[in-house]
């Protein structure tokens, strides 16, 4: 039997200020057993049904299995699997391997009973009186509301889907969320799936067993195993190939991997979070990413503005980045109301990365930077210009011949890295085309000058 497709997941708009979240959510009633009249709401994409602990539902009955079976939650709804268990599974009477759950449904387990009842739980979410959460910052609206939604679904197991521009700050929400969740103690692994070579990828998200490619002299865990009790950070998702993600939709429905090269299966218990730079919705249409994928992964959608979008919080982001870049103990420096004001007039095609990195270049290099005195920026990009300029940054006498040659061809690698990146819209792989430059060695540039998000 089939069930009707459950509701998406939906943030709602009431006005300007009132918007909630609607997470679908299911209780069970033990209609039968030791435990008769209690009721669970779980709400993770996966319940594991036994006697044990370690499942999210534990019936401690000895008809029931140590895990005597699972309910997924897929596109389609709510699926009920046994797990080879001893006495069986049974839906509505009925003796099933696997089967999906109607609302009012009774599962027997043993001589346990449990009525299925899903139910939407709605979050009201308004905007934060807060203007930080985690790394981020913000006194807009658009922002408020992000922190507001943060805060309300971190706690949850929700899977969250981040969408917005590169360089606007999509990794610093889901640190936020994996600092605010329950998992805050558990390790937050992160893999950029636009950064890692197509051949590579799955090993690098599943792992492998030694011998199961050229290469694999040993065996090696993978990004999955290695969030196990944590979460994992998908970024550029958008950027995976069609033929890994049916892999990946299995292993995010049904919580197990297999190594590449492997037979055995293993449970995860991970929280996923994930990012792109590409509107999914649309890559969906043009057959580029798979539907089902999508609205597993988009439970929670949330929309990462542009600056140019909410440039009323320059003044405070340019705040917040003096603040990181002041040494230790010593006041942070100010910048000037004239340089504020330039960086406001800029729309900052590349976004928080383009304006750090703009930042980083006024004070390190500014020829003020030495007496304390507001900064003023060497130089800006130009509205019309495609980011890369000059600079006339003066010498420093303090300093060697070697020092003031590294000093300039450090702030080159930078700009220019900066630059390329934003003309190939964050694809590594394009860029280094464009660069004529070994795709490796471009990625290790990228992370020395933080230009990765």
């Amino acid at each position: 039997m089939q069930s009707e497709q459950p509701p998406r997941t939906r943030v709602s708009t009431e006005g300007v200020a009132a918007r909630a979240v609607h997470l679908t959510q299911c209780k069970l009633v033990v209609l039968k057993g030791s435990q008769r009249g209690k009721e669970f709401v779980i709400s993770g994409d996966v319940i594991r049904i036994g006697k044990v602990e370690g499942n999210d539902l534990v019936l401690p009955e000895e008809t029931v299995s140590r895990v005597h079976c699972e309910i997924l939650r897929d596109a389609k709804g709510h699926l009920l699997r046994d797990l080879q268990s001893t006495n069986g599974t049974f839906l509505d009477g009925a003796e099933i391997r696997e089967a999906y759950i109607r609302a009012g449904s009774v599962i027997t387990i043993g001589a346990v009973q449990l009525k299925f009842q899903p139910f939407e739980e709605r979050i009201e979410i308004l905007p934060s009186d807060k203007e930080q959460l985690g790394e981020m910052v913000g006194s807009s609206l658009k922002m408020r509301e992000i922190f507001g939604l943060t805060e309300r679904i971190a706690p949850t197991e929700a899977t969250v889907l981040i969408e917005g521009e590169t360089g606007t700050g999509k990794d610093m929400v889901a640190r936020t969320i994996h600092a605010l969740s329950k998992r805050k103690d558990q390790p937050f692994v992160v893999v950029d799936c636009g950064a890692v070579s197509g051949t590579l990828i799955e090993s690098e998200l599943f792992g492998h067993e030694k011998g199961a490619f050229t290469g694999a002299t040993t065996t090696r865990q993978g990004a999955f195993e290695l969030a196990h009790g944590g979460t994992i950070f998908l970024d550029e998702l958008g950027e995976l190939s069609l033929d890994l993600q049916p892999k990946l939709l299995r292993v995010l429905e049904q919580r197990e991997i297999r190594r590449v090269g492997g037979n055995r299966t293993i449970k995860i218990d991970i929280r996923v979070v994930a990012a792109t730079k590409q509107d999914l919705q649309k890559e969906v249409q043009k057959g580029k990413f798979r539907e089902d994928l999508y609205f597993r992964l988009s439970v929670v959608p949330i929309h990462m503005p542009s600056v140019r979008e909410r440039k009323e919080d320059i003044p405070l982001i340019v705040r917040a980045f003096l603040a990181k870049m002041a040494k230790e103990g010593a006041p942070p420096r100010e910048m000037d109301d004239a340089t504020i004001q330039s960086l406001m007039s800029h729309d900052w095609p590349g976004n928080v990365r383009e304006l750090r990195n703009v930042l980083e270049r006024g004070v390190y290099l500014s020829p003020t930077a030495a007496n304390g005195s507001p900064v003023k920026l060497v130089s800006m990009p130009s509205p019309h210009s495609d980011g890369f300029e000059a600079t006339a940054a003066p010498f420093q006498e303090s300093k060697s011949y070697r020092e003031n040659k590294e000093q300039w061809e450090n702030e080159f690698e930078k700009r220019y890295l900066t630059w390329l990146m934003e003309r190939a819209q964050g694809n590594i792989s394009r860029a280094a085309r464009e660069a004529d430059m070994d795709r490796k060695y471009l990625h290790k540039l990228l992370k020395k000058h933080a230009i990765l998000s």
